[in-house]
């Protein structure tokens, strides 16, 4: 059949030509609908449609979009939600919780062994690593004939203790001994157990940790055996029969560090340069 309109060919059982739209007239009762050879459907009554049909074969429903198979057809598309943002692996937040824990155990070591505070001092002595004692830091004078000591002690479980200290004798500006060449100044300085202090003191010889020799000044460093005990720092001017000694002395107790002994004089001067 054809459109009255345009006489464009229709399949049997058009109602609405496909190329202009124009009602085709209706068939005769009883004729069978051709079955449907197109690939296109009809968006309002669902009719199929043969290639190239711009309006519905049955209520003339303008065609604009291609047919959608079931299969083929498309979805809306749907925004992709964004990605959680990745979280840092288990195993890199226990490494950086260690490192943290490493760093803070190592500056409170560093602050219990190195500071002179009352609480570190407390740990220093429990685990051994005492602070320093001071035994004198004093001018005195020592008579012909005669000897001055200082005595100190150890306690039990000391280790690695040492005397350390110098001396100087000083001179008296004195005119008439001037050019004189029995002018005596020297002393001697001995470290004594307190066996062989209370041997020495009754004028036998005996032997002693440490022993300067006659001398006008000198240092003292002496390494004191592990353990409890009692020791004397003797100077002496028993051989001087006439002559009185002015002499000047320091000397401390002092307990194993892990400080080097330069560093050690560095930390204190410059706690002395700030007053701590």
């Amino acid at each position: 059949m054809q459109c009255r309109k345009c006489t464009a060919n229709l399949p049997d059982g058009s109602r609405f030509c496909l190329k202009c739209g124009e009602p085709v007239s209706t068939p005769a009762p009883g004729a069978a609908t051709p079955p449907a050879t197109g690939i296109l459907a009809c968006s309002k009554c669902g009719a199929r449609l043969p290639d190239g049909a711009q309006f519905c074969l049955q209520c003339g429903n303008p065609v604009s979009l291609p047919a959608k198979s079931a299969a083929t057809a498309d979805r809306p598309a749907v925004p992709e939600a964004e990605a959680p943002p990745k979280e840092l692996p288990r195993r890199a937040k226990q490494r950086r919780v260690r490192w943290l824990l490493l760093v803070l155990i190592v500056v409170a070591i560093v602050w219990l062994l190195s500071s002179d505070s009352p609480t570190a001092q407390a740990v220093q002595e429990m685990v051994g690593w005492k602070h320093d004692q001071q035994i004198l830091d004093a001018a005195f004078t020592i008579g012909p004939h005669n000897f001055r000591y200082y005595k100190f002690s150890l306690p039990a479980g000391s280790v690695n203790v040492a005397v350390i200290g110098q001396f100087a004798t000083l001179k008296e500006d004195s005119r008439k001994d001037k050019d004189s060449q029995n002018q005596d100044n020297d002393v001697e300085v001995y470290v004594l157990n307190e066996a062989a202090f209370t041997v020495w003191q009754n004028g036998f010889a005996t032997s002693s940790l440490y022993e300067s020799g006659r001398v006008g000044q000198g240092a003292i460093r002496d390494e004191l055996p592990a353990g409890e005990g009692i020791y004397y720092l003797v100077f002496s001017n028993k051989f001087s029969p006439q002559t009185a000694k002015n002499v000047r002395a320091s000397a401390i107790l002092r307990y194993k560090s892990w400080l080097p002994e330069s560093l050690r004089r560095i930390k204190d001067r410059f706690l002395n340069w700030t007053g701590l």
